[in-house]
């Protein structure tokens, strides 16, 4: 009998948004019509002073959300990852990436978005948002962020409320099995090492890191030793732990719930043809859009598109027999 346990992104969120508000007047967050599906309607029920609802207008979302940062204020803004940055990035770079007088680092708003990727599922292709990554990662000021799993989106939610500036998050609509232990620490711009290995490099972000550990003990069998990485934190990116694995393992397969241009792939890629030359191979939706699928074939259309321990075994197998 399996003993793996499952936690959802959105309730961790909505639970440490509301202790957060309660260590900090200053915190205030806004929805768009999506505040029972992103489950932050507990913060508003908390705090209804400092809660938001501006209807279905996520360029009004963004732009209430920066003025409400400029006036002093650590702003949550939440919606659907479709709609935000879909809607809004002409508002998201001007009013809060953008330097205002005295200050170079944008303004102090947290953009957290739910339903992101493939795994929405049955709402299809014209809402599953797979470039969202690459969208916002090109955004100067912008800091992007992809748990793994509930315990991360509990730690990250403290993370990014103490930290100045714009932060981009991404969760998901399903639970997602926990793969890190509560004393887990998390670090913006630094990755974590889940597994030591030394033939090749996984390096996944978001749901793909369980993939990632899955094909790693699958890899054991075939006496394949590989190392696997949780690169949560996409910009910053960790380029020296980054580097250190592609010098020590000779090869990196990268796994993202994203299209493969311009996204998680792309931005390992750029560090290690700079620093340390090695074979990559990219695991992601292969410049396509999604489908619909019902949640019992949700697993259907992920490996579909590669995102399998299998593939990822097999893209492993792959990349290593380029090892110069």
């Amino acid at each position: 009998m399996s003993t793996e346990q499952f936690g959802d992104m959105r309730t961790e969120y909505s639970k440490s948004l509301i202790a957060v508000g309660e260590q900090d007047p200053n915190v205030v967050v806004l929805g768009a019509d999506t505040t029972d599906s992103l489950k932050t309607a507990g913060f508003g029920k908390k705090f209804p002073e400092r809660f938001f609802n501006v209807g279905i207008a996520e360029a009004n979302l963004v732009s209430v959300a920066a003025g409400l940062a400029y006036s002093g204020k650590t702003a949550f803004a939440s919606t659907y990852a479709i709609f935000l940055p879909g809607r809004c990035v002409d508002q998201i770079r001007n009013a809060i990436a953008y330097p205002s007088p005295g200050n170079k680092k944008g303004l102090n708003v947290k953009l957290v978005v739910s339903h992101g990727g493939l795994t929405v599922g049955a709402d299809g292709g014209s809402h599953q948002q797979i470039e969202d990554i690459a969208i916002m990662r090109v955004i100067p000021n912008m800091r992007v962020i992809l748990p793994a799993d509930s315990v991360a989106v509990s730690k990250l939610t403290w993370i990014i409320a103490q930290q100045y500036g714009p932060f981009y998050m991404r969760m998901c609509r399903s639970k997602t099995p926990i793969i890190h232990n509560n004393s887990q620490e998390f670090q913006v711009g630094k990755a974590i090492t889940m597994r030591e290995g030394s033939d090749c490099t996984i390096a996944a972000c978001g749901i793909t890191v369980k993939m990632a550990l899955d094909a790693a003990d699958l890899l054991n069998q075939d006496e394949i030793s590989c190392r696997v990485i949780d690169c949560f934190s996409i910009k910053p990116i960790d380029k020296e732990l980054l580097e250190k694995a592609a010098r020590e393992t000779g090869a990196i397969v990268t796994c993202e719930e994203h299209n493969v241009m311009g996204g998680f792939g792309s931005a390992v890629s750029e560090v290690v043809s700079e620093s340390y030359p090695v074979p990559i191979r990219r695991i992601g939706v292969q410049d396509k859009f999604g489908e619909s699928a019902r949640d019992n074939e949700i697993a259907q259309l992920l490996e579909k598109h590669g995102m399998t321990s299998i593939n990822i075994t097999n893209m492993v197998k792959e990349a290593r027999s380029h090892k110069q």
